[in-house]
């Protein structure tokens, strides 16, 4: 199945409700307006589509594989990680100081959600490296930058997240790889890491690990973590690669999708020790660690957006190609393609607008993160740093729940058909299932909205938020539009649903712990819900407004139906979703469990 590049939809967005106008007046963006969007995006198409995406089910088809520690990559990965590279694709969002392009988020995260669509396989690889990336930005030393950051942004190395052990998944105090100091100033990594994606490939000449480790004698628990460099081969002084050094890949995971990414367990150490150098200072090693996993649980949010709209792209094209039973309404009195029947379009449109709403969401989201490291203004800063921080685990929580329900949809819409692996529409929902467990569970993107974005502050950015959304409430009453004032009014509802949530979630998390956190991935579902509803009220309303200037009158009258559609049958579940956090803990918690 191909894949198109939905880049009209993305400029939208781009365009009009992350203001990319406003972005480009940013210290550093000035020529990063939309013209430039275009051309990058159209660009980025290209390359995914003629690429990148023909080999999404060779991947499936033929995965990854290991032999002796070496892992080779399925065929064709390597020819397209070199265009990828050459390109300079890794580097669209990162500083121009080391070979970057320094284009804003809100550009990059489209390209990003392409290279996803395209071959979530693939696009792990470039995934990881930005983190490390922005990791070695932050905390990196000048030496360590220069060493490291020319080659991972030109693409030359690739760049991984070494947090997993056997014993210690989500909880990290139970991290025990070693790190002994050495008379140098290196040190010398000991210990086994689990589920490293792209932990061992053949794509690019190096691999840089980033790798949480204990320095002997350091403190128990989170507080005695540092973070540490350790490439695959040692750099020499003059930059070239010198000795292989002590990791050592010995397995990699089989997996229920993306089983063309290889997901390594790493050995540190069985041969004297890995050499590594200390990442900022000793025992911050989590601090700077959540510079990379926040980036990557945006991406991975994105990722969710990708396989939706993947999985869309095929449902359509399957439903108008599929010819059963002639449509309910007697116009046609012959069997028709089954696009006809109100059933597969309401799927349709589910899928449809649950992608678009995440979409406009992520685009948004992106914005205020520029917004956030490059306005002049401090309070504009902090401001757009607060809504950022609030939808990241929005965007990668719901967006990833949401791409479950889509690509289970394109299943469905394939009837048995989806069911046999020959179609490729179960493989989208097969990669789906990853997204809502790595960099953190949906139940701990929860855990950080409920604990450090909403109860710290008492609810504070959460009600903001929601008065911004009351304002695009007044905007649509104004409109007038039959359209518009649907969809105010479900919008009302899950504003107030939402609120009512906060209110909550704010007076219980101390006070009755328990009951807060039954409902808070409920909680995230609803306020993901309510911003991915409220970005596209937005989208109506633009779109009704050059509708009426006569403006790509077929596009602007799509938008309005699927902000319309997503109103009425997904914002609609907020005020139930409300009812089950406020009123719902105690048939969470009253099971004994010796009952289960």
């Amino acid at each position: 199945m191909s894949y198109t590049a939905p880049v009209k939809d993305m400029l939208f967005n781009i365009e009009h409700l992350a203001r990319i106008d406003q972005v480009a007046q940013l210290p550093g963006f000035e020529d990063a307006g939309l013209e430039t969007a275009q051309a990058v995006l159209e660009e980025c198409a290209k390359l995914n589509e003629g690429v990148v995406a023909p080999l999404n089910r060779e991947g499936d088809l033929k995965p990854s594989f290991v032999k002796d520690g070496v892992v080779t990559t399925t065929p064709g990965f390597k020819d397209a990680y070199r265009q990828y590279a050459e390109g300079g694709w890794q580097g669209l969002q990162h500083p121009t100081d080391f070979g970057g392009q320094g284009l804003p988020k809100t550009i990059g995260s489209a390209c990003g959600e392409m290279l996803n669509s395209a071959n979530l396989s693939f696009a792990l690889c470039p995934l990881l490296t930005d983190g490390a990336i922005e990791a070695l930005l932050t905390a990196g030393s000048d030496a360590q930058k220069d060493t490291y950051l020319p080659k991972l942004i030109s693409g030359e190395w690739t760049g991984t997240m070494n947090l997993t052990e056997p014993q210690a998944g989500s909880d990290l105090a139970a991290v025990r790889t070693r790190a002994e100091p050495q008379p140098d100033g290196t040190y010398k990594i000991f210990g086994t890491k689990i589920y490293i994606t792209y932990g061992e490939h053949d794509m690019a000449d190096n691999i840089v690990h980033l790798v949480l480790a204990r320095v002997v004698g350091a403190p128990e628990g989170v507080k005695g973590i540092s973070l540490f460099v350790v490439p695959k081969f040692l750099v020499n002084a003059d930059g070239s690669l010198g000795a292989r050094n002590d990791v050592h890949c010995v397995s990699i995971e089989h997996k229920l999708g993306i089983k063309a990414s290889p997901t390594a367990v790493l050995q540190y150490g069985d041969h004297g020790g890995a050499i590594g150098t200390l990442v900022g200072q000793e025992n911050r090693g989590l601090e700077y660690m959540f510079i990379m996993m926040n980036a990557a649980r945006y991406a991975v949010g994105v990722q969710g957006i990708a396989i939706s709209e993947r999985a869309y792209q095929q449902a359509v094209q399957y439903a108008r190609d599929r010819v059963q039973s002639r449509p309910v309404d007697g116009s046609l009195n012959t069997a028709a393609p089954i696009i006809h029947h109100p059933d597969v379009k309401r799927m349709l449109m589910t899928m449809r607008a649950a992608t678009e709403g995440c979409r406009a969401m992520a685009s948004v989201a992106a914005a205020a993160y520029d917004a956030a490291h490059h306005h002049p203004d401090a309070e504009v800063r902090k401001q757009n740093q607060a809504f950022y921080e609030f939808l990241v685990p929005l965007v990668k929580g719901y967006s990833t729940e949401m791409s479950l329900e889509v690509t289970s949809l394109g299943v469905q819409v394939h009837g048995g058909m989806g069911f046999i692996e020959e179609t490729g529409a179960a493989q989208h929902y097969r990669d789906a299932k990853i997204l809502t467990i790595y960099e953190g569970t949906t139940a701990i993107q929860a855990n950080d909205l409920v604990g450090r974005k909403t109860a710290r502050d008492g609810g504070t950015v959460a009600k903001a938020i929601a008065g911004q959304v009351r304002t695009t409430e007044a905007e649509l009453a104004r409109s007038g539009s039959d359209n518009a004032r649907a969809v105010a009014k479900r919008l009302t509802a899950a504003r107030e649903a939402f609120e009512q949530a906060v209110d909550f979630i704010a007076a219980n998390t101390k006070a009755n712990p328990n009951a807060a956190f039954a409902g808070s991935v409920p909680y995230l579902m609803l306020a993901g819900n309510l911003m991915a509803g409220w970005q596209l009220a937005r989208a109506l309303l633009v779109a009704e407004d050059l509708s009426a200037k006569g403006q790509d009158k077929a596009f602007m009258q799509a938008k309005i139906t699927t902000a319309r559609f997503y109103a009425d049958h997904i914002l609609s579940r907020a005020p139930g979703v409300a009812a089950s956090i406020v009123e719902g803990a105690e048939g969470v918690t009253a099971m004994a469990l010796e009952a289960f």
